[in-house]
């Protein structure tokens, strides 16, 4: 049996598949090693960051009062609108609170400007109409406002002596 050359051949060519198969496994595994090795240098480091404090850009917030307002802890300056948005605290870092009241900006069209004008003019009017009224005596007294500050002639007055006798001379056509 052993003399066999078919069984021979077989048992080489078997011999030889298994060595293959073997060769094929170690490569395999070297392929595996090689993937592991470059995955392990591949891989970033984890790192855990933890934000402590805020990033630096304030933001907006809402308080009821200024006590609340007091309250809170800021890392920057930070402004503080009331709900209603009529009341605005700006709280520095030192705890410094400045306070400001807040106005609605209502922008206006050329029509709106001409209105204001226009009733502005009237109430003029109205006010140059009561000082009018209310002057009794236009002769005797005048309106400050209408006219200059000083009536009087400028210069100094001239006064004539005059002799306390005071003869009438006739005068006569004489030829």
């Amino acid at each position: 049996m052993y003399n066999n050359p078919y069984l021979r051949q077989y048992n080489n060519m078997n011999q030889q598949t298994m060595y293959d198969q073997i060769d094929n496994q170690i490569h395999q595994l070297q392929q595996m090693r090689e993937q592991i090795k470059t995955n392990v240098n591949q891989q970033p480091a984890i790192n855990q960051t933890f934000q402590i404090a805020s990033n630096g850009t304030s933001t907006m917030r809402y308080a009821n009062t200024i006590d609340d307002v007091y309250k809170e802890i800021i890392y920057v300056d930070t402004p503080f609108f009331s709900k209603d948005m009529s009341v605005l605290w700006i709280k520095n870092t030192k705890g410094e609170i400045r306070t400001y009241e807040l106005n609605e900006i209502v922008p206006k069209d050329e029509k709106d400007i001409q209105i204001e004008f226009l009733q502005s003019q009237i109430e003029e009017l109205k006010g140059m109409m009561k000082d009018v009224s209310n002057a009794t005596d236009v002769d005797t007294k005048q309106n400050t406002k209408d006219t200059t500050e000083y009536d009087e002639s400028v210069g100094e007055s001239v006064e004539e002596n005059k002799s306390s006798s005071i003869s009438k001379v006739s005068r006569s056509k004489e030829k």
